[in-house]
């Protein structure tokens, strides 16, 4: 435990101290989310702009924390970085934990930020129950997305070869989400493969705590399978390491 808070706290004041990772981690959704303000203010009102902010704001959570994860560790590994670490006496466990420990503080504020931004440029007016769970959700996606990013990092030999996975994974993710439209709408196999994606329970969670007359159950039910799709990453990560170092 000592050695992945060690490696932990190693990760964490990397990740502070590239200021141009941490430039683009937290402002880099603020822009992106300022452009999504300008284009939802030429939509007519008749459009529920309410239903789509949010899960939008998920999603550029997840697309970032993904990326900029699997770069970073493909970075790591390539330097010789993690090949130091293993020679070092530390557990594949250790390193992930390590790993997974020093992106949470990034992704904390990353999710805090990104969430109160919209909340305020959009005026959506939730209340403070509303705007935890909220937060809740947008940080248990961008867990989710760091420890995929972990794991597509392994089978990567240059941070080059992360760039197709973002047309594999993460857009595939955003259009079978039942973000634009209703997942029953979608082909039978294009159901299927949209339960494979996070990006899904997150968009589910958030419209049941948006809706005044959301399902407390099916929220709390995406939840937990957003920590059991987690869990499922974590160990998978765990076991696919040792092969690429």
């Amino acid at each position: 435990m000592n050695r992945t808070l060690v490696m932990g706290q190693r990760v964490l004041q990397q990740l502070v101290h590239d200021r141009r990772f941490f430039v683009i981690s937290i402002v880099g959704p603020l822009i992106i989310i300022y452009f999504l303000k300008i284009f939802m203010d030429t939509l007519p009102p008749t459009v529920p702009i309410g239903r789509y902010i949010m899960p939008f704001a998920a999603f550029i959570i997840m697309f970032l924390s993904f990326l900029l994860c699997a770069i970073v560790l493909v970075q790591e590994r390539t330097s010789g970085t993690m090949e130091r670490v293993f020679v070092s006496g530390y557990r594949r466990a250790e390193l992930i934990g390590g790993y997974v420990l020093g992106y949470l503080g990034l992704i904390t504020l990353q999710a805090v930020v990104v969430t109160l931004t919209v909340l305020l440029l959009f005026d959506l007016g939730y209340d403070a129950g509303t705007v935890g769970l909220l937060l809740v959700v947008n940080w248990q996606l961008a867990t989710v997305s760091v420890l995929l990013g972990i794991f597509v990092s392994t089978f990567t030999q240059h941070e080059r070869h992360v760039f197709p996975f973002i047309p594999l994974i993460i857009l595939p993710a955003f259009f079978l989400s039942g973000m634009l439209v209703a997942v029953e709408q979608l082909p039978g196999w294009a159901q299927i493969l949209g339960w494979l994606s996070p990006l899904r329970y997150a968009n589910d969670a958030i419209q049941e705590i948006i809706l005044p007359d959301g399902d407390t159950g099916v929220m709390l039910l995406n939840i937990a399978i957003l920590l059991f799709y987690g869990l499922i990453l974590l160990v998978i990560a765990s076991r696919t390491l040792k092969d690429t170092v």
